[in-house]
């Protein structure tokens, strides 16, 4: 059965292929070099399918970038790119889609120094805003400077330091008192533009200096802003009877106003001394509170008043005594202790003195009494002797507090005493 379908092309077992027979019957050299120039040929067949195939699959694979390009382009929201990217990798622990999300901190961007090299921070551009400030500052800065120097220039046209030095060498036995008086005059005089004038009232006994200082003021003052500026008013002298005080009234009143407005115009301030002011009468106490306290006009409130009387006399004599102790062992100022006693005897004497600058002159002892005399017979041309000018002192009346002794008169008698030599 099997016999019947064998192929006939097939050889049998015995017969041989006619092929092999033909290259049985080849030489030996010509069956060697056909075996040498068949494997060549092989071997260069072998290589062009190599090289076939990089090259289908170079083609193959930029076809597969261009659909990819495409393809990204044409669908931006496509979930299987075709290039490798870390978008649809998950997060092992967030995996889970029943947890939830949980927002990215974002990082701050951290400059990163190499180890090797020298760190320096990167440079941000400076803002000119820096240099706007700094201006105004310096601009501000000079403005002050070119103040404070004004102020000074202003102080120094009144000569205060000149009139610090003729207190100092004239009146004996009231350094607080001109200190004081100094200060006041010292802050007035800085600018000229006040919202109030400076009303300064001076107070105490008998020959204590009162008009003394008043009358070295007028002096002064009169040096340094002209006559036309300084006005020194006697009560006794300029309104001596009753009779006299509405035409008082009407030419304190003219003159006052004549004198602000001529200071306005030279840009200085006024001075107005007026002594006595215990025997001013009622009327002109009122027209001066009105003078001080105006109601309208600008011009009134760059002036200086300066009110001497003797008002409370017998009680700050009083004071004085009591408390000299006190004075000797240094502990407290009689006249810090003195202001406000007298400021509410004074108040309610009249208004006038409700904003006044007080200034207690304090008894003179017997010391002061002696420089007193020194100085007099100097100006009269006696050669002021020591023991003559002690029986001098020893004449005249003190209280006696301890040991300490102050006069009753104060210098009053001295020029009186050394005109009888």
């Amino acid at each position: 059965m099997f016999q019947n379908h064998t192929p006939e092309c097939c050889p049998k077992m015995g017969e041989q292929d006619p092929s092999d027979r033909l290259r049985g019957d080849l030489p030996k050299d010509v069956k060697e070099n056909g075996a040498a120039s068949f494997s060549q040929f092989s071997s260069s067949v072998r290589a062009m399918v190599r090289i076939r195939q990089k090259y289908q699959a170079i083609k193959k694979r930029r076809l597969e970038i261009a659909a990819v390009t495409t393809q990204s382009f044409t669908s931006p929201r496509s979930t299987s790119p075709k290039v490798f990217t870390f978008e649809n990798l998950q997060d092992p622990i967030n995996s889970n889609p029943s947890s939830p999300r949980k927002r990215k901190k974002k990082r701050k961007g951290r400059v990163l120094y190499p180890s090797s090299s020298l760190r320096a921070v990167p440079t941000k551009e400076r803002s000119r805003a820096k240099n706007c400030l700094y201006l105004l500052c310096v601009i501000v800065f000079l403005q002050i400077y070119n103040a404070i120097e004004n102020l000074d220039d202003h102080v120094l046209k009144y000569d205060l330091d000149g009139l610090e030095k003729t207190l100092k060498r004239e009146v004996f036995g009231q350094q607080e008192v001109a200190e004081s008086l100094l200060n006041h005059l010292h802050d007035y005089l800085s600018t000229y533009v006040h919202n109030k004038p400076l009303v300064l009232s001076l107070h105490g006994p008998t020959g204590v200096g009162k008009s003394h200082v008043g009358r070295l003021l007028a002096q002064h003052f009169r040096s340094v802003v002209g006559e036309d500026l300084v006005m020194q008013y006697f009560v006794l002298h300029h309104c001596p009877t009753d009779d006299d005080i509405p035409q008082c009234t009407k030419s304190l009143d003219s003159h006052v106003s004549e004198m602000v407005t001529q200071a306005e115009e030279a840009e200085k301030i006024p001075v107005f001394i007026f002594d006595e002011v215990e025997h001013m009468p009622r009327e002109l106490l009122d027209k001066l509170h009105n003078l001080i306290h105006p109601k309208s006009s600008n011009e009134y409130l760059n002036a200086i008043y300066v009110l001497i009387s003797n008002l409370g006399h017998e009680d700050i004599t009083k004071f004085v005594l009591h408390n000299s102790s006190v004075a000797v062992s240094g502990r407290l100022s009689l006249s810090q202790e003195l202001n406000p006693w007298l400021r509410s005897y004074l108040q309610r004497y009249h208004v006038l003195f409700v904003e006044a600058e007080l200034l207690p002159f304090m008894l003179l002892e017997k010391s002061h009494i002696m420089d007193c005399f020194i100085d007099e017979m100097s100006r009269e041309g006696f050669y002021p002797d020591r023991s003559h000018v002690e029986r001098l002192a020893e004449e005249l009346a003190y209280y006696i507090v301890g040991e300490r002794e102050f006069s009753h008169t104060g210098c009053r008698q001295v020029v009186a005493k050394v005109n009888l030599l």
